[in-house]
């Protein structure tokens, strides 16, 4: 039996490598297990939205990575409901296609994984 394996990111796209050391062990995962899901929960929402200007900051955008997951069969991507409503962001406004989950649904299936990883 495959090991279920969640990935959660918490932290916003820059600041630090955090969210991209997150993308990064999220494309190597899938490559052996198929058994993976992603969250994004609090300010790692903001990860998912459109446009993000890194090269201002001196930062390497990250995001056209997150287009890759769809490539790499990473298939169960979630987004927390309430931190995309604390921060007045529509599900239109994401780069890739997730599955909106409420608190109730993101606990279940975080209880579902067999191991956690929490950037």
């Amino acid at each position: 039996m495959e090991k279920k394996i969640g990935i959660i990111n918490r932290q916003a796209p820059h600041g630090s490598s955090t969210a991209r050391e997150a993308l990064d062990l999220t494309l190597a995962i899938s490559a052996f297990n198929e058994s993976l899901s992603v969250f994004f929960i609090g300010d790692g929402v903001y990860q998912l939205l459109a446009k993000h200007q890194a090269d201002l900051i001196l930062q390497k955008d990250f995001q056209p990575m997150l287009q890759m997951l769809e490539l790499y069969d990473v298939e169960n991507i979630y987004v927390c409901q309430q931190s995309l409503v604390e921060r007045n962001i529509l599900i239109e406004q994401l780069v890739i296609k997730t599955t909106l989950l409420n608190t109730e649904e993101i606990n279940e299936h975080l209880q579902q994984q067999h191991q956690l990883m929490s950037f």
